[in-house]
């Protein structure tokens, strides 16, 4: 401020011409001083720079802050060398606060304060005067700016803006130690008087810290101060201004100090023996017990690991640390058995995990304590000797053998007896049984290794005494292989040779499978089987690997002699009782390239002439597909064309020629056609008793073939047979059968009625009696009505 007021002063000197006369002791007091020249330029008065007579001048006023008087407060007078009292001039007043805050009198130059002023508010007020003529209105001289300073009064006490405090300190920390530092503001004039000095002290903390009075640093004042006894503290501290002098304002504050912790404090066993009581039943893992080890210290300091000192039980139990509560929790390593041992002791240690080396001196930071453990006595469940059970059986065992045992004993004090069952769960198709007292296994059906390698199931043990009190044990069984399967070949083969193989070529490798369990070492032999070892085109050559290679024996196959091979190859193993078995391979001769790359395995290719490619010859029977479809499809409209005419004749004789490719039963074969049908065909409506099977009730007498030429029979067959082959329109549904002869080469001729002789006497049947047994019931029927013939010549 008082820069600022200097500046002001300063650069109305050097624009305005003004001079100020000394500060006054009394603020209150204005004075104007003599007149003095000074070279001025008056605007609109002087044409060039002279040394002139000083116009007017004036005190910088001060004004005292917080006036409470009932008038006006005077601040200082305005004058001019140009008023001579005739009250010509008038004085005006422009600026800051004119007019409301301050006033002057327009014919004295006078100026008061018409209210109370607060420098904490503004410290200073910057106005303008002007002295001008009453009568023209015109200035006098040129208007400057002077500055009106509010003088301060200790009014403001001291205040802490950032109170109230938090702090912290170390405990055990040394005298002197710093904890922090405050800071109070006066709003009084830190240029004028003491008004703002401030002197900081402590009323209330004492003697645990102190305060700089200057610096308001405040420090520890006692040394090993322990959080453990004490943690918070409050110190009041005070700021007064006037230098702490009788008379100055005070402010106060409060700092609230809190002692941090630092591992200071070993941890201790609050009593040197702990008594934990653990049933034997407890589960390997379970929470045994709980201990702890008092740390007076805080957070990180108080972490404690606790550990068991080897000794009597030490790897039986463990230890760890309940991060929440800090509490070593005992837990079981191995299980516990009453009838074994029924008390454990060991030793256990805390000990802090961060040290502070500033207290080692102090000691150890760990302390140690016994644990004793009492086993209880509990009724458990009978106890397996093993914990799994592995049975062999072969599978051709019979049906009730005993294939092994199991044992559970109850190892109470009161021992008590054990029963013995297959939990069914496991064993739900009851292929074993055990003796409920005895404990054996049986079969219960006969086993199949091929369908079943391996069974597992669990047997449960109780006590007689408490059926509830259970226990279970896995049984394994392995069903051991009886070789029961001969060996075959591993996969079907179709084996190709070229018909330009060489002797002793290997064309196939074969290998061998068996659905037995085969056992280590397990071996394939490989031979020929023995009829076929007889002029083989082909052998079989053993490599002793399990594996065999087919051989050429000799050079060269056709296929227009032989496409196809059969080749029986005998495969035995070499467990016991030892299995064979003969596997036939097919072997198919192929046209092969030089190289012996295949080129044609087709059937048809055989019959094929040379040069002819498949090709064409597929081409040739699409040809012939074609022309059979065009004639199918030609008869088959022409047969549509006449379907109506046909269906509305009035004549439908149906004939129903048979045409016997076989020798049949001759003249007595009657059952196959009715000759009778084609004199008269209503006979076919009639007499609805097949003929083409032999009946089983009815037995109908051997009817002789007619004596007499039946003319008339084959007229109307040829007759039948004509109108048929030359009617286009005959009906579809009529079938058309020949009889002929038996055909060329039988001894007896045709032995059908039909063409034969015009009577049954031009036929000699003696020729009969030397066809042999099977031929003698013919001849004697034939000869003995020769006998009666009494047409014949003798």
């Amino acid at each position: 401020m008082l820069t600022r007021n200097c500046l002001s002063l300063l650069l109305w000197v050097l624009f305005d011409g003004g001079l100020l006369t000394p500060l006054q002791p009394q603020p209150q007091q204005t004075l104007a001083t003599e007149p003095r020249e000074n070279v001025i330029h008056l605007p609109g008065r002087r044409s060039h720079f002279q040394r002139v007579k000083r116009g007017w001048v004036w005190n910088q006023f001060f004004v005292l802050e917080e006036y409470m008087g009932s008038e006006p407060q005077y601040v200082g007078k305005l004058h001019s060398d140009l008023d001579k009292g005739e009250g010509t001039v008038k004085y005006t007043l422009s600026g800051d606060g004119a007019g409301t805050v301050f006033t002057i009198d327009e014919t004295t130059g006078d100026i008061h304060a018409i209210r109370s002023l607060d420098r904490e508010e503004k410290p200073f007020y910057t106005l303008r005067a002007q002295a001008v003529d009453i009568e023209t209105r015109k200035p006098l001289e040129p208007e400057s700016e002077f500055i009106i300073k509010v003088q301060d009064i200790n009014d403001n006490e001291p205040k802490f803006l950032d109170g109230p405090y938090v702090a912290s300190v170390p405990e055990m920390s040394p005298v002197g130690a710093y904890v922090l530092q405050v800071k109070a503001t006066d709003a009084d004039d830190p240029t004028y008087g003491n008004s703002a000095r401030v002197v900081y002290s402590i009323l209330q903390g004492q003697p645990y810290f102190s305060i700089d009075p200057k610096t308001g640093v405040i420090r520890t004042a006692l040394p090993n101060m322990d959080r453990e006894v004490k943690e918070q503290y409050q110190v009041l501290i005070q700021a007064k201004d006037m230098g702490g002098q009788l008379g100055g304002l005070a402010g106060t504050t409060i700092v609230n100090i809190t002692l941090t912790d630092v591992n200071d404090n070993p941890p201790r066993f609050p009593k040197s023996i702990f008594h934990l009581k653990v049933p034997e039943s407890s589960p390997i893992g379970s929470a045994i017990g709980r201990i702890r080890a008092v740390d007076p210290d805080f957070g990180q300091n108080a972490e404690i690991e606790y550990n068991i000192v080897p000794g009597d039980g030490g790897n039986l139990f463990d230890i760890v640390t309940d991060e929440d509560t800090q509490e070593g929790v005992i837990k079981l390593k191995k299980p516990l058995d009453f009838e074994t041992k029924k008390a454990y002791t060991f030793k256990v240690e805390a000990s802090n995990l961060h040290l502070d080396h500033r207290f080692h001196s102090a000691g150890p930071f760990k302390d140690t304590a016994t644990v004793k453990i009492s086993v209880l006595d509990v009724d458990e469940p009978p106890v397996f000797s093993k914990p799994l059970y592995t049975m062999e059986v072969y599978e051709d065992t019979p049906v009730g053998t005993i294939i092994g045992a199991v044992t559970a004993q109850d190892l109470d004090v009161g021992s008590s007896a054990v029963r013995y069952f297959i939990d069914w769960k496991s064993d739900g198709d009851s292929y074993f049984t055990i003796d409920g007292t005895e404990g054996t296994i049986a079969t219960n059906e006969l086993l199949d290794r091929e369908s079943t390698a391996q069974y597992n199931f669990s047997i449960i043990a109780s006590k007689v005494s408490n059926p509830s009190l259970t226990s279970k044990v896995n049984i394994l069984i392995n069903v051991l292989d009886v070789n029961e399967f001969p060996p075959e070949i591993s996969v079907p083969y179709e084996t190709a040779v070229c018909e330009n193989a060489k002797l002793g070529q290997i064309i196939q490798i074969v290998s061998a499978a068996d659905r037995d369990l085969s056992p280590a070492g397990q071996q394939f032999s490989f031979r020929l089987s023995p009829e076929a070892a007889i002029k083989p085109n082909f052998t079989v050559r053993d490599f002793r690997n399990n594996t065999a290679g087919i051989e050429t024996r000799r050079n060269g196959y056709s296929r227009r002699q032989q496409e196809l091979y059969f080749l029986p190859v005998v495969i035995e193993d070499s467990s016991y009782p030892v299995q064979s078995s003969t596997n036939t391979m097919t072997i198919r001769v192929c046209r092969c390239d030089s190289d012996g790359t295949i080129l044609s395995c087709n059937v048809e290719a055989i019959f094929l002439p040379v040069g002819l490619s498949t090709g064409a010859l597929i081409a040739i029977l699409l040809c012939i597909i074609i022309l059979l479809a065009i004639v199918v499809l030609y008869v088959a409209l022409r047969r549509q064309k006449k379907k109506d005419t046909l269906m509305t004749s009035k004549e439908d004789i149906r004939d129903n020629v048979i045409h016997y490719d076989d020798e049949g039963g001759g003249e007595e074969d009657t059952q196959a056609f009715d000759i009778g049908a084609l004199r008269n065909p209503k006979v076919i409506e009639e007499n609805k008793i097949r003929r083409d099977i032999k009946p089983d009730s009815l037995c109908l007498p051997r009817q002789r073939p007619p004596v007499e030429d039946n003319t008339d029979i084959r007229d109307f067959i040829n007759q039948r047979l004509q109108e048929n082959d030359v009617d286009p329109t005959a009906p579809p549904y009529d079938s058309l059968a020949t009889y002929a002869y038996e055909g060329n080469g039988s001894v007896a001729e045709s032995l059908s009625s039909i063409d034969s002789v015009t009577t049954e006497g031009d036929q000699d049947y003696d020729y009969l009696t030397d066809w042999g047994p099977r031929f003698k019931v013919l001849a004697d029927m034939f000869g003995e009505e020769e006998s009666y013939n009494p047409d014949k010549v003798t």
